[in-house]
């Protein structure tokens, strides 16, 4: 855990000065602005910085066929990221919105300062050379890292920090996409921070400020452009539900697929260039092919959105081996829309830095436009736009491989001006995830977390369980007693000790057994009794044991079902790390469930 953020002299003084002269709650809407202000730059020197690489490496292209050094800058771009990462973060960058989770649960809204920049460096660099993944995670972790360094600076409380935490998000989450509703609902559904009034307007604020601010920096361009092509009709719900649950699916391809491809990386953890090896080819030779899957792909997104005639649409295929031949473009989007998941698995797996945001509205794009392509080539009931489903497939795989339908909705809605397809975006976004809710109960974010009993939810039991630190509550200031010890040795350990259990040692330090003080109080206090007992003859099997790296809700769970008062816990190494008090455990179970009841 990195160390609490030591205060400079004048930083005190003003700490000294807001205290005397301003609120907390004014402090945390001064805070919130100044978090908003500083996602909004990183967002877009993120974005500049990757426009100005793919200008500098692309504008050459030829337009009309294949380009071979497709197959060199995205190997280039993978490696001078690992290098970075290596060399001068020394740190593990990846997965940027599972680190704000763990962040949240297990260490206190705590964030390292160099997530301030590592993540916009690194991801600029594996994007702009070709890296097939988004820009949004790196930038919600540099927005979180900002508020959370800043309220560390200040010394904030837990709530205020969580809360500065989700400042830096849902502003990161506005600036990027000029889309403040959806920078507030993404902290609600993704980050599961409760909305309470203390919580809310520090929140909105960072959402407003960014989002003024990326006008101010950018002007009035969306970053996707839509013209609605006809008006949403009741006759469509039919193709709306089917599109909602096709997008549920490809959601579930999207997240096994990609837990699959982690799998088999994480098997090369110690051998880098192996990884860059392996990564590296897969993505190169998948650009070649499709260099749809080129950077974070917005520009196909936009020509799907846009698209009015077949002319227009078939240029998805230029740059490619595939260009000019618009017969194939059906066959070209249902390729690219299943191997996506493997150019991003492999640029992260290979040592490449990004996330998985832009990923799913791509593939939700080309979901919702071949989704409609083919409904109306089999004439499958009435017509259906191919740009208006494709605008619905984004928000429907948006929902399902983040487990956030109005993140989703609102998300599109504010990106596009789209708000005339409020009712269908609605249909899509919901049978999305109730389609993939019956095979993943957890988003793609946090899936990791909660094989790891570590995911924090709104459920408030669930919620204090994964807050709880179980290292906290150890007594390790415990006596134990040789196998061979007489009683008269051991009312004299009784005597010095904090617990009301004794475990007994063998000379290697394992457990044999424990002496319960309970258990033997009808020959405690019998002198003659001393020298005919021993530690052996007296000791019982603990009625179970733990681990530190138990869940919390499974310790608790043990504790209900053994009725102990005390039990042992063991390290990784199998040695006695100490004893757990049952009441100890719930003093400050109650304790925190009253700190999170307080508005």
């Amino acid at each position: 855990m990195e160390a609490t953020v030591q205060r400079p002299t004048w930083i005190q003084r003003l700490h000294e000065w807001r205290v005397n002269h301003i609120s907390e709650k004014m402090f945390m809407i001064i805070l919130a602005l100044i978090v908003g202000f500083f996602a909004a730059v990183a967002a877009f020197i993120l974005h500049w910085i990757i426009n100005q690489i793919v200008l500098l490496l692309t504008s050459q292209f030829d337009r009309t066929g294949a380009n071979w050094l497709y197959l060199v800058y995205p190997v280039v771009g993978i490696y001078l990221t690992s290098l970075f990462v290596r060399y001068i973060v020394k740190d593990n960058i990846s997965h940027g919105i599972t680190r704000i989770l763990y962040a949240i649960s297990s260490n206190k809204s705590r964030l390292k300062s160099h997530n301030c920049w590592s993540s916009v460096i690194a991801s600029a660099i594996t994007i702009g050379f070709g890296g097939s993944v988004g820009a949004e995670a790196p930038i919600v972790l540099t927005g979180s890292a900002i508020g959370s360094n800043l309220g560390q600076l200040f010394h904030l409380d837990r709530k205020m920090l969580l809360t500065l935490v989700g400042c830096g998000a849902a502003g990161a989450i506005a600036g990027i996409f000029k889309a403040p509703i959806a920078g507030l609902v993404f902290t609600l559904e993704v980050l599961m921070i409760d909305m309470t009034m203390t919580a809310l307007l520090p929140i909105l604020v960072s959402c407003v400020t960014a989002t003024c601010f990326t006008y101010i920096f950018s002007g009035d361009a969306a970053l996707f452009t839509f013209h609605l092509d006809s008006e949403w009709s009741v006759e469509r719900i039919p193709a709306c539900i089917l599109l909602g649950i096709a997008c549920g699916l490809i959601s579930l391809y999207f997240i096994r697929m990609m837990g699959a491809c982690e799998d088999m990386f994480s098997r090369f953890k110690d051998y880098p260039y192996v990884r860059l090896a392996i990564g590296g080819t897969i993505l190169s030779l998948l650009i070649f092919l499709f260099p749809a899957l080129y950077g974070e792909g917005y520009s196909s997104i936009n020509l799907l959105l846009n698209g009015r005639t077949e002319t227009d649409w078939n240029h998805i295929l230029d740059n490619s081996l595939f260009s000019g031949q618009g017969s194939l473009v059906i066959i070209y989007i249902a390729l690219v829309l299943f191997t996506k998941v493997l150019a991003t698995s492999a640029t992260n797996g290979g040592g490449g830095c990004g996330g998985t945001f832009a990923p799913s509205l791509f593939i939700g794009c080309f979901t919702g436009f071949l989704f409609a392509r083919l409904w109306n080539i089999n004439q499958i009931g009435v017509y259906v736009p191919e740009k208006n489903f494709a605008l619905l497939g984004m928000a429907g795989v948006m929902s399902g491989v983040m487990h956030a339908p109005l993140t989703g909705i609102f998300l599109i809605a504010e990106l596009t001006g789209g708000y005339v397809m409020f009712m269908p975006l609605m249909i899509v976004s919901v049978c999305a995830y109730l389609t993939i809710i019956i095979f993943e109960p957890h988003s793609i974010y946090g899936s990791r977390l909660a094989k790891q009993g570590k995911l924090l939810t709104h459920h408030t039991d669930h919620a204090v369980l994964t807050l709880m630190n179980l290292d906290s509550v150890i007594e390790r200031d415990f006596l134990s007693v040789s196998p061979d010890m007489e009683l008269g040795q051991i009312v004299h350990k009784i005597s010095r000790s904090h617990t009301s259990v004794l475990p007994v040692l063998d000379a290697a330090g394992k457990l044999l057994g424990e002496i319960d003080i309970a258990k033997i109080r009808n020959v405690l206090f019998r002198i003659e009794l001393y020298h005919h007992f021993t530690a052996s003859q007296l000791m019982v099997e603990p009625k179970a044991v733990l681990t530190d790296a138990m869940p919390m809700a499974d310790v608790m769970q043990t504790f209900d079902q053994t009725g102990a008062n005390w039990l042992p816990v063991f390290d990784a190494e199998n040695h006695l790390k100490g004893y757990i008090s049952r009441q100890r455990i719930y003093t400050m179970y109650r304790k925190m469930v009253a700190d999170m009841s307080e508005d």
